[in-house]
Parts: structure tokens; sequence; C-alpha cells
């Protein structure tokens, strides 16, 4: 369901099982290994399939990167639409099509972390987060819940990062073939 709701919300989409694959894929290998390395490195969870831990962490960890990932997707697919004449003149000028499509990457990559940057400047100054208010509300010290609390920002952080760079990447490669050719026809619009 996540993969299908990062697809939803493009714009301009990959076509065939990639427009599906890019956020699922990218959602499936950023949550999954940051969850596991939690729960196995910083949380000891015995096992680490308990789930009471796995469950809502993944569910947190899936949620926040979906959005980042599909904000980036959305912003990388846009973005090399509209600069399509820019990036085959930068081809054929002999860029490879990393530089080719560097700064748009850049920009995608930045626009997907940009919701969860937020979220951590904010955190118990503007707003508090839902996990260290119900922590409060069921009696838990509010030191104890704000450190949970920083802990869940950081693996979401870290799984938004993670995701939405292999997503960046994955889509940044399908936008190009083989012989290094700009492939806007593998994108549809929605």
């Amino acid at each position: 369901m996540a993969g299908y709701e990062v697809m939803a919300r493009q714009a301009r989409r990959f076509s065939g099982i990639w427009g599906m694959g890019v956020g699922t894929l990218s959602m499936f290998i950023s949550s999954f290994s940051v969850t596991i390395l939690a729960l196995n490195v910083i949380i000891h969870v015995e096992p680490w399939y308990s789930v009471q831990y796995l469950i809502p962490l993944l569910g947190m960890l899936l949620g926040n990167t979906m959005s980042g990932i599909a904000i980036s997707l959305d912003n990388l697919t846009h973005n090399a639409w509209q600069q399509r004449q820019q990036i085959e003149a930068r081809l054929m000028l002999g860029h490879d099509w990393h530089n080719a499509i560097k700064e748009i990457r850049r920009n995608a990559l930045r626009s997907g972390l940009i919701p969860i940057i937020n979220a951590m400047a904010a955190a118990g100054v503007v707003s508090l987060p839902g996990m260290m208010t119900g922590q409060i509300l069921a009696g838990s010290p509010p030191f104890e819940a704000a450190k949970y609390q920083i802990l869940i920002l950081l693996l979401i952080s870290a799984g938004t990062g993670f995701g939405a760079t292999a997503a960046v990447w994955l889509g940044s490669r399908r936008l190009f073939d083989e012989r290094q050719r700009l492939r806007l026809d593998r994108l549809k619009s929605s």
C-alpha cells in the first residue's frame, strides 16, 4: 500500500512495474534495515521480531519514509521533465548521466528531507510529537518520553534519508538507458 501511495502522488511517474517498484524498493530497504538495526543494536529487543516493538516502529518509519520518498521522486521526475533540454545539452557536451542530472538529484533529495528536518527542528519547541505526548499522558516522566522521541526522530530521519537517496538514485538511473540517453518516454502523466 505504501508503494502505491508513493506512486499515486507523483504528477509524472515511471511506467510499468517501475512506477511502483522504485518507491516500494526504496521504502523496503530503508525502513526494514533501520528498524532491524534499531531493534538489535539500540533497543536490544529479544527476539528482534517481537511484534510489540517491531510493528509500531516499522509503522512509524514506513509512514514517514513514504512521504520523503514520494516528494523526492515527484521533484526528480518533474524537474527532469522541465529541464530536459539542459540535461540533453550536458549529455551532448560529453557529461555522463551522473553529471547531467546532478543538480536535479540534489534538489530532489533536499526537497524529500525538508519535512523530517522541519519536524526535528520544531519537536518539543513548537509541537509535541505524538509518541512523546502519549507517553506523558500514560504517566511516563517527561524526560524519558523526550529520550524516546529523540530516538524515534533520529531513526525516522535516517530511514527517510536512506530511502530518499535510494529512490533518487534508482529513479535517476531509470531516466537514462545503457547508452546514457535521456529516456523521458519511460515517464507517464497521471
